[in-house]
């Protein structure tokens, strides 16, 4: 199974960090967000991860280079413009072949255990949700019976963590340019072809500074 992580986000809410570095490559303890993510990959037994970006991409290749000393093979789909969430994986189907392929967005920090994806994909996507956290209280989806449902007003609702298995067939019929992933998750949803599962474990969506300073305690606390 290959892996793909979406880098191409410009990260305004992290300015002035982001003015001259890509929000993937900004630090945490010393290390490149994105770097955990890969470093993460590679210990789980992925081999081969495509990653796209956009605003000062070329940094992102610079520093991560065909992958060889992280034991990736690292290919790379440059967005001359921001193409959003599906557009950008759409773009990247060519590099990614017709196997369902694991998804996760470079922004966050997590310890979830990636090898536990790595198994045979029921239905045209698998999303890892985590209880909401405080700057989204209102949630995404649902999960009932192993089965993931548009959020609906009075029920229990998770959030979408960034973490996902996709199958390329989700993309049928799409066209290329910038659109979302979202729709076609709640459509997929609607005819019960969306798994998911909860997870309890370490995770932060970096949008903030004040994200990222939660990150550096985590980080601190494990040393």
């Amino acid at each position: 199974m290959k892996a793909m992580i979406l880098a191409a986000g410009k990260g305004e809410r992290l300015r002035p960090l982001t003015l001259h570095t890509p929000k993937p490559l900004v630090q945490a303890a010393g290390v490149p967000l994105i770097e955990y993510h890969v470093r993460a990959l590679a210990a789980a037994g992925f081999r081969e991860l495509v990653i796209n970006h956009a605003w000062l991409g070329r940094q992102i290749e610079d520093y991560l280079g065909d992958g060889a000393r992280f034991g990736l093979s690292i290919l790379y789909s440059a967005e001359g413009e921001p193409l959003e969430t599906g557009g950008g994986i759409f773009q990247a189907l060519p590099l990614l072949g017709d196997q369902p392929f694991l998804l996760v967005n470079g922004d966050i920090f997590t310890d979830y255990p990636f090898a536990e994806l790595r198994r045979p994909l029921a239905g045209l996507g698998h999303l890892v949700l985590v209880d909401n956290p405080g700057h989204h209280e209102v949630g995404d989806f649902c999960l009932h019976e192993g089965l993931v449902r548009d959020g609906q007003t009075g029920q229990a609702s998770l959030t979408y963590s960034g973490i996902a298995v996709l199958s390329p067939a989700l993309f049928a019929g799409c066209q290329a340019g910038a659109f979302k992933l979202a729709p076609l998750l709640r459509q997929a949803m609607a005819s019960g072809q969306v798994s998911g599962e909860r997870f309890a474990g370490c995770w932060v969506d970096v949008g903030t500074h004040e994200r990222l300073a939660e990150v550096e305690r985590l980080l601190a606390a494990r040393r």
